[in-house]
């Protein structure tokens, strides 16, 4: 018997606008200042809620898109506020 494995994709998990937040605050609570990290969970809600629809509500190009929110690099604020407007997230500030 051969065992068989698929990669993780959390974009197919993320199925209602609750379970996205509460993946990003879980991601910016580990990202322990870390960018990218954020940048690429933003990456996954956007695939989970369709990037050619984010990047239209965005402006972006979906390509440039995909690159921004890769966790290769890290995006301009300005980028990331866009992308949190188009997926319906806010950020939000606690004391720490």
């Amino acid at each position: 018997m051969t065992l068989e494995t698929t990669a993780y994709d959390v974009a197919e998990h993320l199925r209602t606008p609750e379970e996205m937040a509460h993946y990003l605050d879980a991601c910016m609570a580990e990202a322990g200042g870390d960018a990218a990290f954020i940048a690429k969970a933003l990456g996954d809600i956007a695939r989970a809620q369709g990037m050619a629809r984010i990047a239209r509500a965005t402006g972006l190009s979906r390509e440039s898109l995909y690159k921004a929110l890769s966790g290769e690099r890290v995006p301009s604020f300005d980028t990331i506020l866009k992308v949190t407007q188009a997926l319906g997230l806010r950020l939000h500030a606690v004391p720490s």
